[in-house]
């Protein structure tokens, strides 16, 4: 909105000439996010609490900490990340830029989704909420739309090819069928980042740390001489997803301030699953999704232990772990939370960093 409301007075002012720089507007809109976060944040918490007396249901299946320490937690807290976000990348992002609106109809999408999730738990006193079938046909709907919503804005050359890093210009063509890889990425990504989100500060951080690493891959995909350098596919008019991106990273700042341990609230599935979405749907817009599931590889592990788990009780009627997600195992194996939350994020940053070297190495 601002890049449109003032870079028409540019002539008499030169100093708003900055708002032309993606850079300065991706630092001012995770400021503006964290901002956002900050003064929204604590009037939400207390009005979530005054609507959930009893907090977020807690599983009895779970570790049984959990029903001492974690009940009466209010839940709901990806309405603040998702208005943060929402407010700060209309504010600073290129509005006539279609990846923007894109990209957003998948978060908010999947975001509505979760609520409609959470809203049916808390009313029925129950964690069971949107029935998963349903859960996944609409995530389908949202993702295969965006999916080619996005292929319908890039070049034809590239729009249905999956592009596999650490090979100069390798692309695997998929043709018509390409959307539906896309809707895949988008929908892994956002249940990933749901699996995940288990303990205190555990699915947000990972989340602000893969959202900095697209955020850098999408102003240089987005660049023609920073991609014509590193050998990356240019995809004009992606730059601005660095712009989103950036007020994802402020607004998951925001939400970490009261979800760090003890949590103030839960994001629950209104967050997790639209962080996904906004995940993968940035890689799928920038074409990067492989570097996706190494960048966002701690998400892979915690679906990749639920996905071993049912299907090796299925087969043998034995569990491979103690408790699915992977995180509830350590659990199980008696780990404080803070050392499973901390150890996890050092291995986000560590795969992270995997995922940033993967621009570099053709």
């Amino acid at each position: 909105m601002l890049y449109a409301l003032l870079l028409p007075h540019v002539a008499a002012f030169h100093a708003l000439n900055l708002f032309r720089y993606i850079t300065f507007r991706a630092g001012g809109a995770t400021l503006t996010a964290l901002v956002v976060s900050f003064i929204l944040g604590a009037p939400l918490i207390r009005w979530l609490r005054s609507l959930q007396r009893h907090g977020q249901p807690i599983r009895t299946d779970g570790p049984e900490r959990h029903l001492l320490e974690k009940k009466g937690t209010p839940t709901m807290g990806g309405v603040l990340i998702l208005l943060a976000l929402t407010v700060s990348t209309l504010l600073w992002a290129d509005l006539q830029n279609g990846y923007v609106w894109a990209v957003l109809f998948v978060t908010l999408g999947y975001g509505v989704l979760g609520f409609a999730d959470d809203f049916l738990k808390l009313t029925r006193h129950s964690s069971n909420g949107v029935p998963g079938r349903v859960k996944l046909a609409v995530q389908a709907v949202i993702g295969l739309s965006a999916a080619i919503w996005i292929t319908h804005l890039m070049p034809d050359s590239i729009a249905n090819d999956l592009a596999v890093p650490l090979f100069k210009n390798l692309l695997i063509p998929f043709g018509p069928v390409f959307p539906l890889i896309a809707m895949f990425v988008m929908m892994g990504a956002s249940n990933a980042v749901n699996l995940t989100d288990g303990l205190d500060g555990l699915a947000i951080v990972p989340t602000i740390i893969a959202a900095g690493v697209f955020a850098l891959i999408a102003y240089l995909v987005g660049n023609r001489i920073f991609a014509h350098y590193l050998q990356i596919n240019f995809v004009p008019g992606t730059g601005e997803l660095a712009v989103f991106c950036a007020a994802l990273i402020g607004s998951g700042l925001g939400f970490l301030w009261f979800n760090a341990p003890p949590a103030a609230v839960f994001m629950g599935d209104t967050g997790s699953l639209a962080l996904g979405g906004a995940l993968g749907s940035v890689s799928v817009a920038t074409k990067n999704e492989i570097v996706l599931a190494i960048t966002g590889g701690l998400f892979v592990m915690e679906t990749v232990s639920v996905i071993v788990q049912v299907f090796w009780y299925k087969r043998t009627g034995r569990r491979v772990f103690l408790m699915a997600p992977l995180h509830h195992h350590f659990e199980k194996k008696g780990w404080a939370e803070p050392t499973i939350v901390i150890r996890f994020w050092i291995v986000a940053m560590i795969l992270a960093l995997a995922g940033l070297a993967t621009l570099k190495i053709r």
